[in-house]
């Protein structure tokens, strides 16, 4: 990730630029690992449904093509693929091809090798449930019979397709399959807009089912459908397609699980945990430690603000900021992150990795909210991870006293409302005073304050306006600051 450098800047902990996506990605692998066991079998299980659902999509938008161009006609699956990695984006889904950059977090040693395999582990299993459970619904419903049983035959064909790679190939076809698929994951860091995550995951997916690249939760759907058509669809399936279900003879659990499904596996890990996880993290965190870098954040630079009095200036966050902060760890449980912030009479606090660095903000409106949707019934288990807020506005600690009291009460797109031209978009009647004091803003009343990436303190709204306090009676500022 690069950062805008200017003599003021604001930073936010999502980013757009390289190295910033690379925190954002390293707030993604925290989050998998931190989740509750319940959490992760249910999310896991929601996805495997997600990619079988995919698979289905393919299956038919591919079906009775043959006057298409081979191509064409595999581009267009892909596409069609495509909507399992979106929906499991959207909902949060947990697949197992993603859910391995959580590799990022056992390299900045947040948590034990057995503790990300069994992460892993959680979160295959639920893939397979849900893939599993979407083949006897399927079956069930007896879909491979559309088209006069042409759409059965055509998964009969993609199945059987898969169980005749070699080892190495299907090693090779599993690596290049989730290098794409966690690349599309890691596009998605670079906005909050479920539009455009949508949009980004597009071409990586379409690109890995059109090419033929080898996903082992996809598998874990397409298969089994293949091995139960094979098995127990009725003979009047056959004599419609005048096909033999005897070339279909080598659909077996046996011949999947040894020739396809472990290759695969491997190579997605391969692909996924090293090639796209730890290669990023072993380039950018090399470039986000060096001390003229900022390693959590997209700045939002403040214009100056109207006043230019080189004592107000001369004040710096550092001077000002609470340097024994409480900091949360995402693992820790609500409940004690709760009765840590109201032992302390505050309303929140970081949480922090175990190198200082900000993985997100708890406070007690994300508990009240959390209380709400439960019914007042929460999880006893429930930790701060899975209740932050991982899109955090902090400050650099030489940011100065003038430029965070504007940034606390300005809300400028409101009070100057212009295009990226600088065309005016809207006009007012009303003073500049009125159209700031008009302008509801909603920003935080405790800023965490970085430098080279690592928390060195907080700030609050309070330790803003107690600075400020003395220029009602026209005290010196840098004599205040220095007695705080």
């Amino acid at each position: 990730m690069t950062t805008a450098y200017s003599d003021h800047e604001f930073v936010s902990v999502k980013g757009f630029s390289a190295s910033e996506m690379m925190n954002e990605a390293e707030r993604y692998a925290l989050k998998k690992i931190s989740k509750r066991s319940g959490a992760t079998l249910s999310l896991a299980i929601l996805a495997g449904a997600f990619i079988g659902l995919a698979f289905l999509f393919y299956i038919t938008v591919t079906t009775g093509n043959d006057s298409t161009n081979w191509g064409v006609n595999r581009l267009i699956g892909g596409f069609a693929f495509s909507m399992g990695l979106i929906l499991i984006v959207i909902f949060e889904g947990e697949l197992f091809t993603s859910t391995v950059l959580s590799s990022i977090s056992w390299a900045n040693n947040q948590v034990s090798i057995s503790k990300l395999l069994s992460t892993w582990g959680k979160v295959y299993l639920g893939n397979f449930l849900g893939a599993t459970l979407l083949v006897i619904m399927v079956t069930a419903a007896g879909l491979y019979q559309l088209d006069g049983g042409q759409w059965g035959l055509n998964a009969l064909n993609i199945a059987q397709h898969k169980l005749h790679h070699t080892w190495l190939e299907a090693f090779t076809l599993g690596v290049l399959c989730n290098i794409l698929v966690c690349t599309a994951i890691w596009l998605t860091f670079c906005s909050a807009n479920p539009i455009v995550k949508a949009v980004m995951t597009m071409l990586p997916v379409a690109m890995f089912v059109s090419s033929g690249f080898e996903h082992s939760i996809a598998n874990m759907f397409m298969v089994p459908l293949g091995i139960v058509i094979a098995n127990f669809s009725p003979d009047t399936f056959w004599l419609g397609l005048g096909a033999n279900a005897a070339t279909y003879a080598d659909l077996t659990f046996n011949n999947f699980i040894i020739n396809n499904l472990i290759p695969v596996t491997l190579g997605n890990i391969v692909g996924g945990a090293v090639l796209v996880g730890l290669a990023n993290w072993g380039i950018y965190r090399k470039q986000m430690q060096q001390p003229d870098m900022l390693s959590i954040n997209t700045p939002v630079t403040i214009a100056k603000a109207s006043k230019d009095s080189a004592m107000i200036n001369s004040v710096k966050v550092k001077d000002l900021m609470n340097t024994n902060p409480i900091v949360l760890k995402a693992s820790d449980r609500t409940a004690q992150a709760i009765d840590t912030l109201l032992s302390n009479g505050i309303t929140g606090a970081p949480v922090c990795d175990s190198q200082m660095q900000v993985v997100g903000f708890f406070s007690v409106h994300d508990a009240m909210v959390n209380l709400w949707c439960e019914d007042y019934l929460p999880d006893a288990k429930q930790v701060v991870g899975e209740l932050m807020c991982d899109d955090v506005t902090a400050l650099n600690a030489e940011e100065s006293l003038v430029d965070v009291a504007e940034f606390l009460v300005m809300d400028k797109e409101k009070v100057f409302p212009v295009s990226p031209m600088g065309i005016a978009t809207s006009f007012s009647n009303l003073s500049l005073k009125e159209r700031v004091k008009e302008a509801k803003v909603s920003k935080p009343h405790i800023l965490p304050v970085i430098t080279n990436g690592r928390l060195v303190g907080v700030i609050s709204r309070s330790d803003v306006l107690q600075a400020l306090r003395p220029l009602y009676e026209n005290e010196p500022l840098v004599e205040v600051a220095k007695a705080i």
